[in-house]
Parts: C-alpha cells; sequence; structure tokens
C-alpha cells in the first residue's frame, strides 16, 4: 500500500474488518480484557478521585444514558466514559501491553459501552470495537516507542485517545474514510504526561483520552475532517511527539499480526515492571530483619519508573522499593499492601530504606533480580523473567475471575459478582446492553 498513509490504512482496517473473520484465539481477549476493565473499576467505586470526578462531570452532563460503574447514576456517554476511564486505571490494576507499557482497555472500554449503551448496540458490536480500539491504541504505540515514552509523553493517555476513536467509530458505522478522519481529530487531542503520574493530572489525561476519543468519532459522523496523514506526517502527531516513526509497526499485517495477543492481565496492583521485583521477592524467603541490604537489578524502564521515594499510594504502586519491601516484610502484594496505611508503616519504610536500585541492560523488560546481603555476610539472589500474568505466564480465566470478585469484595458488592462475570462473558451473544447497564450501575 505504498503511498496510503497509515491513517488511511487503519481507517481501513476499523471500517471493513468483521467480527467473524477476527481469529477465536483473538476475539477471546475482548471479553477478558472488558472483564478485567469493569472489575477495577468498581474496586474504587468509592475512591475520592472517582466520586469528585462524578461530581463534576455530573453539573455538566447532558441526557443520562450511559451507566457510571458503581455510582447509581447514569450521565452523558462523554462524561461516562470520563468517569469510567479513571476509575478502571486508578489504582495501575488494569491490562498492559509490554512492550509500549500502554493499558489498552481503559480508554476504550468505557467509550465502546458508554456508546454501546446509548445507541442501543449489540454486546457483540461492542466487543468487536473494545478489540479494535486497543489494537489501533497498541499499534501507534508500537510506532512512536520508545523515544514517546522516554520525552515524557504518558503513552496510554496520549495513544488511548486513538483506540477510543476506533472504537466509537466502528460503532458509529463510520466508512473507512471518516474512520481516518476520526483518528485525525483524535490526534490533535492527544496529551498526558509522565511527569504528571503520581498526580491527579493522571487522572484528567486518562478520563479526556476516552471523552476526547469519543468526541472525535462524534464530529467526524458530524461531516468533520481531518489531515490525511495526521498521525505520521512531515508535522504530524507522531513526528510532534516522538522520532521518526514506525509506520509498518503502526500499519503492517493489519488483521494478520494481532497486538491485542500480547495484553496481559496483573495480579497486583502495581506498574507491570514491579511483579517481577514483587515475586523475586517472595522468593527469596529470608527473614526481614536479617536483611542488611537488598539491590534490586533490572531495566532501564524499571529504573526510570520505579527508583524513587515512597511519600503517597501513587508512589507505592511505581516503588522498586515499596514493591520488594512488601515481598520480604508482609510476604503478600494485595490492593490494600499499596494504600497509604501501608506507605506509612514502619516495618515497610524501615525495609524501603534498605533497598537499592542498579540498571542491567541485559535483563529484559518485566524481569527482576534481587539479591540480599544478610548481617551474617551470605548472600541470596533471585531471578524472575517472566512473572505472574506476563504473556509467557498468563491469568487464566479462573484468575481473572477471582482477579474481578476480590475487586467486588472490596467495593462492598461480593453478591453480585457471579452475574455480573457472567453477563460479561456472555456478552457476545446480548441483543443489546440494556441488562448489562443494570448490573453494572
Amino acid at each position: 500500500m505504498s503511498g496510503v498513509s497509515v491513517t488511511e490504512r487503519l481507517g481501513r482496517f476499523i471500517s471493513e474488518t468483521c467480527w467473524a473473520d477476527i481469529p477465536p484465539g483473538i476475539r477471546r481477549e475482548a471479553p477478558r480484557a472488558l472483564l478485567n476493565h469493569v472489575g477495577c473499576a468498581l474496586g474504587v467505586a468509592h475512591d475520592p478521585a472517582v466520586t469528585s470526578a462524578l461530581a463534576v462531570m455530573r453539573r455538566l452532563s447532558g441526557p443520562p444514558v450511559a451507566t457510571v460503574f458503581g455510582q447509581g447514576v447514569r450521565l452523558d456517554p462523554l462524561s461516562a466514559a470520563f468517569v469510567n476511564c479513571i476509575a478502571g486505571n486508578l489504582l495501575d490494576y488494569d491490562d498492559t501491553h509490554l512492550a509500549t507499557v500502554v493499558h489498552p482497555a481503559a480508554p476504550v472500554a468505557p467509550v465502546a459501552l458508554a456508546l454501546g449503551e446509548a445507541r442501543g448496540l449489540s454486546g457483540m458490536a461492542v466487543l468487536h470495537a473494545l478489540l479494535l480500539g486497543m489494537e489501533v491504541e497498541c499499534r501507534i504505540g508500537l510506532g512512536v516507542s520508545p523515544g514517546h515514552y522516554d520525552r515524557g509523553w504518558h503513552i496510554t493517555s496520549t495513544c488511548g485517545v486513538f483506540g477510543a476513536a476506533a472504537a466509537a467509530a466502528k460503532l458509529l458505522g463510520l466508512d473507512a474514510e471518516r474512520c481516518g478522519h476520526a483518528l485525525g481529530l483524535a490526534a490533535s487531542q492527544s496529551a498526558g504526561i509522565v511527569e504528571n503520574l503520581p498526580s491527579a493530572g493522571k487522572n484528567a489525561s486518562m478520563g479526556n483520552a476516552a471523552r476526547n476519543g469519543l468526541l472525535a468519532a462524534l464530529l467526524t459522523e458530524a461531516g468533520w475532517q481531518a489531515a490525511p496523514a495526521a498521525i505520521e506526517g512531515k508535522l504530524g502527531w507522531a513526528r510532534a511527539m516522538g522520532d521518526v516513526p514506525d509506520c509498518e509497526a503502526m500499519a503492517g499485517a493489519l488483521g494478520e499480526r494481532w497486538e491485542v495477543a500480547r495484553i496481559t492481565y496483573k495480579p497486583y496492583a502495581a506498574g507491570i515492571v514491579f511483579h517481577a521485583v514483587i515475586e523475586a521477592a517472595l522468593a527469596l524467603d529470608v527473614a526481614p530483619d536479617d536483611v542488611a541490604g537488598l539491590l534490586v537489578e533490572g531495566d532501564a524502564l524499571l529504573l526510570a519508573r520505579g527508583d524513587r521515594e515512597v511519600r503517597t499510594e501513587r508512589d507505592a504502586r511505581v516503588s522498586i522499593h515499596h514493591a520488594a519491601a512488601l515481598g520480604i516484610v508482609r510476604r503478600r502484594a494485595g490492593v490494600a499492601d499499596f494504600e497509604m496505611p501501608a506507605v506509612e508503616d514502619p516495618a515497610l519504610s524501615a525495609f524501603r530504606a534498605r533497598v537499592q536500585a542498579r540498571c542491567d541492560p541485559a535483563l529484559p523488560r518485566g524481569a527482576a533480580r534481587l539479591t540480599a546481603t544478610l548481617r551474617d555476610g551470605t548472600c541470596h539472589s533471585r531471578l524472575v523473567i517472566h512473572p505472574s500474568g506476563s504473556q509467557a505466564n498468563p491469568m487464566s480465566d479462573t484468575a481473572l475471575d477471582d482477579k474481578f470478585r476480590e475487586n467486588l469484595r472490596i467495593a462492598g458488592i461480593p453478591e453480585r459478582a457471579d452475574g455480573m462475570i457472567a453477563a460479561l462473558r456472555g456478552l457476545e451473544g446480548a441483543a443489546n446492553l440494556d441488562g448489562m447497564g443494570t448490573l453494572l450501575i
């Protein structure tokens, strides 16, 4: 397709891809991703970050036609997508595409569900749009990695807007040309910075990724257009926000090579690169008081993200020192172990001070080596290459269901878990989302 822009190629892919043509193993990831996203969002439904976002958007909302998860209210689709995206991503407990470090479902699933509910669309249509949106989001992220993230752009926010636009364009039934225009309009609404990750700034850019992507598709439906090469053009999004883009990574072998096949799910509510740190610490099995010092080694991303002082729960979720301390001191790493009481726990704080981090460029992304030097001078080391939930060691459907149930236990609604799991896993056969909206509200 020489001479055809990335934007146009992706637009054709969104418009022309049929659900039945997608391999069953790839289609399977859509309900898995949706189940994981909804569970993560419901688990934090009462968090002040979510309820305050809801309070703001409620005052601005149009007709209430889209469910806000676990809140007992509906808003307009733009507002519901904004709040639900924030909730799904809040704890860094959501899915991850490790090659880009994109969290694919968070900006896309809220848009697919809100638009599907508002327009009376089928469960199959929603799952199809979710899958295509996540694929487009990961593809665009892959085309600008790693330079995009290294410059300080928060890639889930900046690329999530494309995934949201793609999903919405598919659900709106836009043709190939207009799907491309939706992506082009999304390019002008892409934002989010790494510096803000330990703050509510991340919540704002995440919510906007979902809302702005949906807005881009709705404006396209109303006749708006964008430049044909808005993504990869000389003065386009990719070159403005990174290095020379890899156009084949973005739009090569569409429908043959699926990036959604590489999506992983988290057993711990922390950044994915810290999972190996946790499991290596658990594997060491040494008494905390016997440890004089602990060295954590990993790749450059692990060090860049996690070699930080821990002052808040947001810091804890992306901290090498906290992840290691949990494995050694508490022998667990549940959701509560990353919250403020754990941050302020004197035993964890004292152990964090004994942790040092060092880059080992020979280790692959997502791996970690821990070496404990004991007070008697002996050393004990553990290496974890493929932690639980990784692509090589994936979470089973049963494990995802158990995670969903635990999130609903945290939310105080454990009795609703089985019905929700059945509805989400059976969504492909649903004529509309009426029943789903009733369950999720």
